[in-house]
């Protein structure tokens, strides 16, 4: 007999909060679906704070579930979509003036390194990986910065759940957010929601230095930079402005992806930029009902790429439904347990391990 939503509800219910409401009383389970004995749910907070506080719950309500009739596999997403929090003081700076000039590569202040994350194609992930991998290298104790490059498209504020405009107290600094143990910053925080960046170059390559300069990012192990595709502006503006320690390139195996992955790699080594290793993302697919691996986009690419120009493979990740999920919930999937948090933590030690983290 298999669990139905009316059976997975009744049993929330029964979880009693603090207050004396439970999860259905309070509204607070979105998106609950039940497929063959898998069941996905999110339990979403009144705000950010009180998210912080139910990671008991959260794993309450998994057991609850689990041990329900017919039920095979669970995931539950914590998150929070309360009303954004008004800043004392709005910023009053301007974003997206022209670039100021500078001798040449500058040092972050307060940043030990700095890894940019980059793409010769959209579409391959990119930004999945940054976020789980800031998430992955902050659980493994480094001080660990995210900054959203992508201008045109920036996605980490819903990938990290945070929906404030940071703050700036003078008009003259910036100050990022926190989320996950990850001090964040992109201008998607700083814009109107659904409205489009239209700037040409040197606007871009202006942007790109305030969130460098301008955010007190504090003492940092590392500040992950995740950049558009392609080679345009934004990354010759940081490879040649800053002081980056390295590059890593992530594409999909198929052919498509790694002739612009290449184009990439050939953009960093003009500039310098050492590349530091390749990842292989969207590299199987595991059917979640008969546990047939397919290899969509091909499989080993990537690492034959990397054995060829000499560079390390960082490591294959699959295309997986819950890290979609948890993105778009707000809620990395580095940021919790099962194989793929064990898989980013993989890489994050090996980051270390290497030095470059």
């Amino acid at each position: 007999m298999s669990a139905n939503r009316d059976a997975i509800l009744e049993a929330l219910s029964r979880l009693t909060l603090p207050g004396g409401q439970n999860l259905v009383e309070r509204d607070m389970i979105r998106a609950l679906s039940v497929d063959a004995g898998r069941v996905r749910f999110v339990i979403e907070a009144a705000s950010a704070e009180e998210a912080s506080g139910m990671d008991a719950v959260r794993r309450a309500a998994e057991d609850i579930v689990r041990r329900l009739p017919g039920v095979t596999d669970v995931s539950v997403v914590l998150t929070a979509h309360g009303p954004a929090a008004k800043p004392k003081e709005p910023p009053s700076l301007k974003i997206g003036r022209h670039p100021t000039p500078q001798a040449g590569p500058a040092k972050v202040a307060g940043v030990d390194r700095i890894l940019a994350i980059g793409s010769g194609k959209g579409g391959v992930g990119k930004s999945t990986v940054s976020s789980n991998l800031a998430v992955a290298l902050a659980r493994a104790g480094r001080r660990v910065g995210l900054l959203d490059a992508d201008i045109y498209g920036p996605s980490q504020p819903r990938m990290m759940g945070v929906n404030k405009r940071p703050g700036s107290p003078d008009g003259k600094t910036i100050i990022p957010l926190q989320a996950h143990g990850v001090t964040m910053m992109s201008l998607g925080l700083m814009m109107e929601e659904g409205k489009a960046v239209v700037w040409r170059g040197p606007m871009l390559m202006g942007a790109l230095q305030q969130m460098l300069g301008q955010v007190q990012w504090g003492e940092l192990d590392v500040l992950i930079v995740d950049l558009p595709p392609g080679t345009g502006d934004v990354q010759l503006t940081l490879c040649q402005k800053s002081d980056v320690t390295g590059a890593i390139v992530v594409s999909t195996p198929q052919d498509v992806a790694l002739l612009d992955a290449r184009k990439a790699i050939d953009m960093f080594n003009s500039v310098r930029t050492p590349i530091l290793g390749m990842i292989e993302n969207m590299s199987t697919f595991v059917c979640p009902n008969c546990g047939h691996e397919a290899q969509i986009f091909g499989h080993g690419g990537v690492a034959a790429e990397a054995q060829k120009i000499g560079v390390p493979f960082l490591g294959a990740l699959p295309i997986d439904l819950d890290t979609r999920l948890a993105g778009d919930a707000g809620t990395p999937i580095a940021a919790g347990d099962g194989p793929m948090a064990e898989a980013y933590a993989t890489l994050a030690h090996r980051l270390i391990e290497g030095g470059m983290a």
